[in-house]
């Protein structure tokens, strides 16, 4: 229990503590201070609009392998379609004669999302991503074929929080 407390202790410790640079730059602003420039910049999630003005018929991002069948000319296709909300997608999953859909929900970075397809690393998987504000490839979701079924299990997760400071 007296643990529980210690690390709640820290825990508030750190959180309170503000760098001498912060307090720098807002002591040298004359007129409009650092704190209120900031106020007037929107948090990322309000720079995108939470629907589309209009939704494209064809895949953004499209993964495609031929299996071995020898009498078939089956696939193994991953494929992303928009919806309405512009964080979220349509899967169209396919392995041979078996289909599936899922949705996919990548997180708000205040920049429209990019959702990227690689290939994954065993036969008849792929990766489902996305590509960060650095321009890094951001792995998501696996889809792959195990004992003849489709599967999708996610690799990570992500999460977009905005904080908002109390201006004194």
């Amino acid at each position: 229990m007296k643990i529980r407390y210690l690390l709640l202790g820290c825990l508030l410790a750190a959180g309170c503590h503000e760098t001498a640079s912060n307090n720098e730059a807002t002591k040298s602003d004359a007129g409009t201070t650092q704190k209120n420039a900031d106020l007037k910049t929107p948090p990322p999630a309000k720079k995108v609009p939470l629907y589309r003005d209009s939704v494209s018929a064809e895949p953004v991002a499209e993964y495609k392998e031929k299996t071995n069948n020898p009498l078939n000319d089956w696939y193994f296709s991953v494929k992303l379609y928009e919806t309405p909300k512009t964080f979220q997608y349509l899967m169209k999953l396919k392995y041979e004669e078996l289909e599936g859909d899922d949705t996919l929900k990548l997180p708000d970075f205040g920049d429209m999302p990019k959702p990227v397809i690689q290939k994954g690393p065993e036969k008849y998987s792929c990766i489902i991503g996305f590509m960060d504000h650095n321009n890094q490839f951001r792995e998501y979701k696996k889809i792959y074929v195990q004992d003849n079924e489709l599967k999708v299990t996610a690799l990570k997760h992500y999460a977009v929080a905005v904080y908002e400071r109390e201006v004194k």
